[in-house]
């Protein structure tokens, strides 16, 4: 038998409003699509869990639907992937220095076209910086995100479906792999 890969699959929305969903019923889940060793992190929108073969996130998504009753969109990283993601330094020390904001990584659900992202970038603002980095987005604040200028909506409609994760949430998934 091959030895197992480990991946961690990203849930967007998973416990908002009424819908709730604890760690052992993730993890459930999880077991019944047939991966092993899962576990969650952090409010159980993130899913550590080894596997043979590909990680399906359309197929961990239906999976997820069918067992909740309700959409759950779901995108997967490799632990190789997650390792480059946390060590991209994509701002300049300066930059993070003056920021009292926390470094967001956007994780994108597909590849955004080279004219989308040329879009994204323009919507910088010199208190939001941003650079993209393989289906991701590094975005710097210079403060709190509800303080931001920065157009999430238009992102999001630029990009398509993402999620949002800390840079200190990918390093801390990264030390549990």
């Amino acid at each position: 038998m091959s030895v197992p890969q480990t991946s961690v699959a990203f849930l967007r929305g998973i416990n908002l409003g009424r819908r709730r969903v604890t760690s052992p019923q993730l993890v459930e889940v999880f077991l019944g699509l047939g991966f092993e060793q899962a576990s969650t992190f952090l409010a159980s929108g993130n899913v550590l869990f080894a596997h043979h073969g590909p990680a399906d996130p359309d197929g961990i998504a239906a999976g997820l639907a069918e067992a909740l009753g309700y959409p759950v969109p779901t995108t997967v990283r490799s632990a190789d992937e997650l390792r480059e993601l946390a060590r991209m330094h994509p701002f300049a020390a300066e930059a993070i220095a003056a920021s009292t904001g926390k470094r967001q990584v956007m994780l994108l659900f597909e590849a955004p076209s080279v004219p989308a992202q040329a879009e994204v970038l323009a919507l910088a603002t010199p208190n939001d910086q941003l650079r993209f980095g393989q289906r991701a987005l590094h975005w710097l604040p210079s403060g709190g995100v509800a303080e931001s200028k920065l157009d999430l909506d238009r992102v999001t409609k630029l990009l398509g479906l993402n999620t949002v994760r800390t840079a200190n949430t990918i390093s801390r998934l990264v030390a549990k792999l």
